[in-house]
This record gives C-alpha cells, structure tokens and sequence, in this order.
C-alpha cells in the first residue's frame, strides 16, 4: 500500500483491526467493521477539504469501473474518490462491449483484471454477482449495486450523514419508506443501522414491505403518519417502477398521498427530523420540492459523503493483507 508523502498531507494511519480484501454487502460487515469504514470516510473528509482535494495515497494503482447497469452517481462518485487517492481509473459499459458479442460476465472481469487493475467496482441486476466475482479474481472487489440485494456504500453514505448531524446512530429511529421490496439501498441501512444501535422502521405499501422482516426483530408500518412523530430521521427510497412488473398500488397520486414527505406531514414530525433520499429522487412522488430543498434535507450532504466513503472504501482494501 502506497502512504502519505508526510512532506505534502498529514498522516493517516490504516486501522490494523482491518482485513477485508472486499466489499459485497453489510450483513456480514460486524458494527466495529462498519464503525472502522465510517470514521475512516471522516477523516478523508477532513483530509479532502470535504473531498475537494488530493491525497495521493494511492498513485500507480488502478480502479475499473465494470457497471452492467446504468449509473450516474455512483459511477462518478468513485471515480472521484479514486482519483483524489492519486489513482487512475479504467470505465467499462456492456453497450456495444464483447458482453454483446456473448462474452461471460466473468471472462469480461477477467480480462479487465489482466489490464493490471487493483479494484473492480461492479453494478449487475444480478443478485450476488460481485460474490461470484470475488472468488474469480485475484483484485479487490466492490459491490456498486446488485440487483435488489445490497448496495453497501450507499448504506455507509446515508449512515455518515446521520452520525455527521446526530453524533451517533445508537438509539435512534430511523425509517426507511417506499419501495423496500425492490430496494438494495434499503436492504444495506437496514443491516448497518441496526448493527450500530438504530431502532429501524420498514414503512411502504404492504405490496412492497414484506411482513416477514418482523420475523428478523425489525418493526414493519403501512401508515407513514402513524409513525411519522417517533421518528429522527425519515429515508425516502425511489418507487423503481423499472424493477416492478405489476404496479403495486393503483396510483402514483395515492401512492403520494399517503407516503410522500410534504410541508403538512413536516408539521407533525420531530423539530430537528432529518429527511434523506438516495436519489434520484421523484419530486412530488416521495417528496415534495418544499421539503427536498428545505433546512431538514441532507439530500446533497449524502452525495458529497459518498466520495468520502468510496475513499475510505478504496483505501482500506487496498491496505488489507493479501492472505484474508
């Protein structure tokens, strides 16, 4: 692992508690884990100027961006956050790939890997897909987005922005409210908030919450006003009708009416709510523009925290022993 020119940035020292080569989901992350990915993203933060500029931690490696999903945020945040550590990064896209011609997800990673790159950032529609890569490659692998499953750094970015404004996660309530059935953003906060101590609401239709995650010890609500005043901080998750293949309510105006966060619903919420959503978000379907844009969003703060996060990410793989 490349270091610090002590002559240029400050010191930062790799948290030898550390051993993970990859990062798939945060189910099997354990909260010390979770804590070490989240205090590390701080520091990049600090280190970064809220990650506006360089800390060449990393030059000479390489970072390939391998989506077979369409991405605008993530993508771009880490190749950001690759290239504030000094890194270079490498882009792929399946359109008009080898992928068109029949060539295997796998042997398309492979033959990325064989360029020389030290990560593999991958988004599939698949679940499970950065799994399978991460016993095929020799690399440190990243899970971007896979299918519904899990979408780790999201779930990290929306956690750092929680302890950023509530100092810690214990003990809040946090709900998460929407589409949970086809959300990976959703499965990721619920596994990291409640292995830091968040009491975690699923709130949505009952077509798209299933009643089964009481059985995991979380609670499950169908009437956003019900437990709209208990609540510190509300996650507003997209309906992704791309992923549905009925329409689970009848409208979208119901759909606003009752879970949509508009200045009315404010009013009966805590003071200092926080409202976050991971984009992109739908004005006037989950949220109403009054309150994307009003003093409760953190909704950009989510995003700069990404490229914090995907540093922290990048730099803690790549630090890991070759052996784990």
């Amino acid at each position: 692992m490349s270091s610090l020119n002590p002559e240029t940035t400050p010191p930062i020292d790799f948290p030898q508690q550390w051993k993970r080569r990859h990062l798939l989901d945060l189910e099997s992350l354990s909260a010390e884990e979770i804590t070490i990915l989240l205090d590390t993203a701080q520091k990049f933060k600090s280190l970064t100027n809220n990650c506006k500029t360089k800390v060449p931690l990393l030059t000479g490696k390489t970072c390939a961006n391998l989506f077979f999903e369409n991405s605008t945020r993530t993508r771009n945040s880490f190749s950001l956050a690759a290239k504030r550590l000094g890194a270079d990064t490498v882009e792929f896209s399946s359109s008009g790939s080898s992928v068109a011609k029949g060539e295997t997800f796998v042997d398309t990673a492979k033959t990325i890997e064989a360029m020389g790159v030290d990560w593999v950032v991958t988004r599939h529609s698949t679940p499970g897909t950065p799994h399978l890569l991460s016993r095929e490659l020799g690399c440190s692998v990243l899970n971007a987005g896979d299918g519904p499953h899990d979408h780790p750094t999201q779930g990290l970015l929306d956690m750092l922005t929680i302890r950023q404004h509530r100092g810690s996660i214990e003990g809040l309530t946090v709900a998460l409210v929407g589409d949970i059935a086809h959300s990976r953003t959703a499965r990721s906060n619920i596994w990291g908030l409640s292995k830091l101590g968040a009491h975690v609401i699923i709130c949505g239709p009952p077509t798209l919450v299933s009643p089964r995650w009481t059985e995991l010890g979380f609670e499950v609500a169908h009437h956003l006003d019900d437990i709209l005043p208990r609540c510190d901080v509300l996650n507003l998750l997209r309906i992704q009708f791309e992923r549905q293949k009925a329409r689970p309510f009848p409208s979208v105006h119901e759909y606003a009416a009752l879970y949509a966060m508009n200045g009315e619903r404010m009013k009966k919420a805590k003071e200092d709510i926080l409202i976050m959503a991971p984009g992109p978000i739908n004005r006037g379907v989950e949220i109403t523009p009054e309150v994307a844009d009003g003093p409760h969003s953190v909704i950009l703060e989510q995003v700069n925290n990404g490229i914090a996060v995907r540093m922290a990410a990048l730099w803690l793989l790549a630090g890991a022993q070759p052996s784990n």
